[in-house]
């Protein structure tokens, strides 16, 4: 096996052994980073110096505790990639937004800065759709991402960068953001591993804001071993963060247990709608139908506010970002266009830095929050979140898991939906949910389409039951094989 299709625990294993040192590891990963990055367009930024300095400080650690017999983080010395809508200190962070072309931030989000103290890696900085907005990578300012698994479609978004990254072996894994789905779709068009952690158990600060109430930092992992120890490592209390939740973080590699007998599936009904790809809901339910023969408890629920979802996010999201990117004025943050006139400057400012996304999104959501339409829809959207949230809690009083489809589809053609916006927003249908109400939820390769691109299954657990939906996820990714598949590339 070459370096670059390790694991995150395969790759540690290695390393603390000392039959591999992070140095050659990194190299191997930087020689692949550089020969597909011209075809995939993964990172927006790479970090070869840093990551060489951080590489050769992993091995004196490796080294050290070698020498000394004690055990260090599985993420010492393993090379990862970081969404750009998180900071790191000394390296730009822009969003994918010409707006923030150029930004160093001084300070490292906690998220990140967690993985930096246990001597992980960074190769750079991953692209994404604008300030997050968007469902392909197609909205990133600077290009647009190309799925692994065939160059002329979308990887999903907006942490498309992550997950094709990952996909491609150009990261061992990676962190992205989710707010309505942006972990696990894209880790379904491009096969792998997408987790979203509930609300409030990773920090969000560092993390450029887009929907307060619905941002959560994630991870992109080639398998659910992986994501378990990236979760152990970014979760837990801040104090930087008032919403992050002072409870205490399990080993979630403790919940890898492929033994499912007597756990509770609930497949709602909801989520199998007309218009969805066969070859999607055949492999879900297969897989459904597998996790039924291992002696799981499978059994039909229902999620009758299932339908407002989508209309409930775009209302409730669009509003948050407009109030998060006001500050976006060219005095604050962003970079000035001088006319000689204030207001002329603010205007072509966020004009000319904004891509129509973007623009799209806080003009929707100004009209929402404005004088005279507040009650009739963010107030109303607000009420009909709660609702969607009390479905979830109905549900999880009998059944401990909910799998649905991630995707209606796989992965599209680039520019196929770029200028429908409502086909686009329609791609997060199942994922959208989960955000509004807080939860956990997982993206797990379940198979193929006809035209051999992946399809992913999605698994829910109520809030900070991410225990709970690893031991499924784990369990039936051991009883096949579709995570050990690789776009060849």
């Amino acid at each position: 096996m070459e370096l670059h299709q390790l694991t995150v625990h395969e790759a540690a294993a290695l390393l603390q052994s000392g039959a591999i040192s992070a140095r050659a590891l990194t190299d191997a990963q930087l020689v692949r980073l550089r020969a597909l990055q011209p075809d995939v367009k993964a990172y927006l930024h790479v970090a070869e110096k840093q990551a060489r300095r951080q590489a050769e400080e992993a091995d004196e650690v490796l080294s050290a505790a070698r020498r000394d017999g004690v055990l260090v983080s599985p993420l010492t010395g393993v090379p990862l990639g970081i969404k750009d809508v998180l900071s790191l200190a000394g390296q730009p962070t822009t969003c994918g937004s010409r707006l923030l072309k150029g930004y160093m931030p001084p300070y490292t989000a906690t998220a990140v800065e967690k993985l930096a103290r246990e001597h992980a890696i960074f190769l750079g900085k991953t692209n994404t759709d604008e300030f997050a907005m968007g469902s392909s990578t197609e909205n990133s300012a600077y290009f647009t991402t190309h799925n692994p698994w065939d160059l002329t479609r979308v990887p999903g978004g907006s942490s498309g960068g992550s997950a094709a990254a990952v996909a491609a072996g150009m990261a061992i894994a990676a962190l992205g953001t989710d707010t309505g789905g942006s972990v696990r779709q894209p880790a379904a068009l491009c096969g792998v591993v997408g987790l979203k952690p509930s609300y409030g158990r990773v920090s969000r600060y560092g993390l450029v804001a887009f929907g307060s109430s619905l941002d959560q930092v994630g991870t992109l992992t080639k398998d659910v071993t992986d994501a378990a120890l990236l979760l152990k490592v970014i979760a837990g209390h801040d104090p930087h963060d008032s919403t992050s939740l002072d409870v205490p973080v399990p080993d979630y590699r403790q919940a890898l247990n492929p033994d499912v007998r007597g756990v509770r599936i609930g497949v709602p009904k909801e989520y199998f709608v007309d218009g969805m790809q066969p070859a999607v809901e055949k492999a879900v339910r297969e897989a459904i139908a597998q996790l039924a023969r291992m002696g799981a408890e499978v059994e039909e629920i229902s999620l009758p506010n299932t339908e407002y979802a989508l209309p409930v996010y775009y209302l409730i999201a669009p509003a948050e970002a407009s109030a998060n990117l006001a500050r976006f004025d060219g005095i604050r943050y962003g970079q000035l266009v001088e006319t000689g006139n204030m207001w002329k400057n603010f205007r072509e400012t966020r004009g000319q830095g904004f891509g129509p996304e973007v623009k799209r999104r806080i003009m929707l959501g100004t009209y929402a929050l404005s004088a005279g339409y507040y009650d009739a829809y963010y107030l109303k959207a607000g009420q009909v979140r709660t609702m969607i949230k009390a479905d979830f809690e109905r549900a999880f009083a009998d059944v401990d898991v909910i799998i649905t489809p991630t995707t209606p589809k796989t992965a599209f053609k680039i520019g196929e939906r770029i200028d429908d916006p409502l086909s686009m927003y329609l791609g997060d249908i199942f994922t959208l949910s989960v955000n509004l109400a807080g939860l956990c939820g997982l993206s797990l390769p379940c198979g193929f389409d006809e035209n051999k691109l992946p399809i992913g299954m999605q698994i829910l657990g109520p809030s900070l039951g991410e225990e709970k939906i690893l031991h499924v996820a784990y369990a039936y990714e051991q009883a096949t094989t579709w995570h050990r598949q690789r776009p060849d590339i």
